[in-house]
């Protein structure tokens, strides 16, 4: 739980308590409203921690290996506008080449060398946050998600670190949507 979620976890319950203490007779009724107000603040809180940081998180109901294949297949599907899959990395391979255990972690490399080479010319520092990455991940009750960052995080947050100008997001951002769909389901 973030600290943002505990003050809003603490707050409703200290309200909830306050209450509940002073009106016996509404105890069940006022218990059930903190606790949906809790619970709707602590998703609302996930979500703007979410937003913030400009990881879009979707589960998928396949494998990692399903899902890294999948999404390899929809990118190599859109290389007439000029996407490229380029590598895996497999991170809990790695783990277990140096005597550690991971889940599966296989970070995929994929870009759009027609967009993202004239940028690099005028920028090289950039090379450093692109080409693109998503990673598919099983956590640790087994379930598969596929994270990446958001195109309005890389145009706004890291190409602005960077100096670069950033195009629209728009086409971007429906194209990783499109993919990681087509990815997870």
């Amino acid at each position: 739980m973030t600290v943002v979620q505990q003050a809003v976890a603490g707050l409703f319950g200290a309200i909830a308590h306050h209450t509940i203490a002073r009106h016996a007779i509404v105890r069940p009724a006022i218990a059930r409203c903190a606790g949906a107000l809790v619970a709707a603040s602590l998703v609302f809180a996930a979500a703007a921690q979410a937003a913030d940081n400009g990881v879009i998180t979707k589960p998928s109901k396949n494998s990692v290996a399903d899902t890294v294949a999948y999404f390899e297949k929809a990118i190599k599907e859109k290389s007439a506008m000029g996407f490229v899959f380029f590598t895996t990395i497999d991170h809990a391979d790695a783990a277990k080449k140096a005597g550690l255990e991971m889940r599966p972690r296989m970070l995929i490399v994929f870009g759009n060398p027609r967009i993202g080479t004239p940028v690099m010319v005028k920028t090289p520092l950039l090379a450093i946050d692109v080409p693109l990455k998503a990673l598919v991940w099983e956590d640790d009750q087994g379930k598969v998600w596929l994270s990446y960052n958001s195109a309005e995080y890389l145009y706004k947050t890291i190409y602005a670190r960077h100096g670069a100008e950033a195009p629209d997001v728009e086409p971007l951002t429906k194209l990783l949507d499109l993919v990681s769909d087509q990815a997870t389901q």
